[in-house]
């Protein structure tokens, strides 16, 4: 149903860094890379991030975040630890979310603009 997701950043090499590092333990990366933009995906792009003078503002209460397919619950530990390790903030340590559904795996993170991020994978 949707093709792409696009954000604004207000440091584009700093949040090279943190998706580089948080959405390889996915098996997705930068795709694409041009003076102010950002292209991440797995074959082709699906998140662009730019540089923007005016991002959206961070609002933990606002409902907003983006939830990235994971292909293990290995790898969404690893994302999580990644995300941490290059300045993301916790947003919800890797587990089972049984209220989500049965064998709902994920983890969720805030990078460093603010918006909150969500890895998950379906447990058997």
């Amino acid at each position: 149903m949707i093709d792409h997701v696009s954000i604004g950043v207000r440091d584009i090499a700093k949040s090279k860094r943190f998706y580089d590092a948080a959405l390889k333990p996915l098996g997705y990366s930068c795709l694409s890379e041009s003076e102010g933009s950002l292209g991440y995906g797995r074959g082709a792009v699906t998140l662009w991030i730019g540089a923007a003078e005016h991002p959206v503002p961070p609002d933990l209460k606002s409902g907003l975040h983006f939830c990235f397919t994971a292909p293990t619950d290995k790898s969404v530990d690893a994302f999580h630890a990644a995300a941490l390790g290059i300045g993301g903030r916790d947003n919800g340590k890797p587990g089972l979310r049984a209220d989500y559904g049965p064998g709902y795996y994920a983890a969720f993170v805030i990078d460093p603009d603010g918006y909150r991020l969500e890895a998950h994978c379906q447990q058997a």
